[in-house]
């Protein structure tokens, strides 16, 4: 077994598309976004076994330094059998053999593995599942644990929801909450399209209106037009928008409003159906109200949500989404998911990542637990992962680089 500085394009997909412990964070494409939109170096290296056959895989994002040094970012990594403490010594013994090569200050790397099994709280389950074994040979391997952050203080989310997709429609219906259904049934009353796109304008000028409201991140539209070409070229992505057609809906919406007056005012209507049409009466002409600004337009239909997800070979992430007003009011964001995920247990995917939430349930910071809420309604495994890794190569660079970096930043 020994380590190799450098794969091949070739070597890495194949390995990487054959794994089930791939994440799109490591994949090849990845690396490509990543220079092109930050400028960071990709490098990928590797383990290979005595017949010169790959068996471990990472993908390292390089960004210099003042002074000719850099440091390496491997996000989600590493791709290998985690189960293999011989293979995880490997990998860590050529990185430092790398690392001193290259003026490495030091290699960050936030394993995609479960810490320990937790409940709806994200307490610990006593005699739950857990990887402390593998924590603590990270720890003898001489990498220096991050800690365990609650909210998004780390370069990747240390929690998500993760969706089983190896059960039927059916049984991953099941697990969605009621409240969560409800909103999918009642999307189909404004007749929304779901179609596959590569319009990431559309899904940008969304994601900006959807950022500026909650206060997330947004990035440069072209971040965004990296992702999708090169991810598109693996075939390992999807933009699906959610169109609804005013004139359509409002003819619509006016000929069944104008049915149920005509029978109110007939007195065709019981007691016992009353209530329910009047509900139906006051929907409608919200409706109306609604879509009568657009009437005479987007005859095409109107995108109001655009969902971005990424795969590998056997996962599916939800990575971004941008919606407006009428996606929030037609429950298009909720559909789009829904689909989404349908999608992807019909194409034999493993799972479905919804991409990070919080590992306190009942923050006050920002929105975010109303975005686990909204995450925790799919009824995926609630996962808390194991956390980020340094492996310092320059110890007294490792200390002062912080601080660089901050009056860099402060400078810039």
């Amino acid at each position: 077994m020994k380590f190799c500085s450098e794969l091949t394009k070739e070597e890495y997909i194949n390995f990487c598309n054959k794994s089930k412990n791939s994440h799109f964070l490591q994949s090849y494409e990845w690396g490509i976004c990543s220079h092109k939109s930050r400028g960071q170096q990709p490098i990928y290296v590797g383990v290979k076994n005595d017949d010169n056959k790959v068996i471990g895989a990472a993908l390292l994002l390089k960004k210099s330094t003042p002074f000719k040094m850099c440091y390496y970012y491997s996000p989600r990594g590493f791709v290998i059998d985690y189960s293999s403490s011989e293979i995880l010594k490997t990998m860590t013994d050529g990185l430092k053999v790398l690392m001193k090569r290259n003026k490495c200050i030091y290699l960050r790397v936030d394993p995609g593995v479960m810490y320990q099994e937790i409940d709806e709280d994200a307490k610990k389950i006593d005699h739950g599942r857990n990887n402390y074994k593998l924590f603590n040979e990270f720890i003898e391997l001489g990498y220096k644990h991050q800690g365990f952050p609650k909210l998004y203080e780390g370069n990747q989310p240390r929690y998500t929801f993760r969706i089983d997709l190896n059960r039927s429609v059916e049984e991953i219906e099941s697990k969605f909450s009621k409240t969560f259904m409800k909103t999918v049934r009642r999307s189909y009353n404004y007749d929304l399209k779901i179609v596959e796109s590569d319009d990431i304008k559309t899904f940008w000028d969304l994601n900006t209106k959807i950022a500026n409201k909650n206060a997330f991140t947004l990035y440069p539209l072209d971040h965004y037009k990296h992702v999708y070409n090169e991810f598109k070229e693996q075939n390992h992505i999807k933009i699906f928008n959610a169109l609804v057609f005013p004139d359509e809906l409002l003819e619509k919406s006016e000929n069944e409003l104008a049915v149920l007056k005509l029978r109110v005012d007939n007195g065709e209507v019981g007691k016992k159906e009353k209530d329910d049409v009047n509900n139906v009466i006051t929907r409608l002409e919200k409706d109306i109200d609604k879509f009568n600004p657009l009437r005479g337009m987007h005859k095409d239909g109107l995108v109001v949500c655009s969902l971005i997800c990424t795969y590998t070979t056997h996962g599916a992430w939800t990575l971004y989404i941008g919606n407006d007003d009428l996606g929030t009011y037609t429950f298009a964001v909720n559909r789009c998911y829904y689909e989404s995920i349908i999608e992807a247990q019909k194409n034999n995917y493993d799972f479905m990542d919804l991409f990070g939430t919080v590992g306190d349930p009942n923050t006050n910071f920002k929105n975010l637990a109303g975005l686990h809420d909204f995450k925790r309604k799919f009824g995926g495994e609630y996962i808390e992962f194991i956390g980020e890794f340094d492996l310092v190569n320059k110890p007294i660079w490792y200390g002062i680089l912080p601080k660089l970096l901050w009056i860099y930043r402060k400078l810039k």
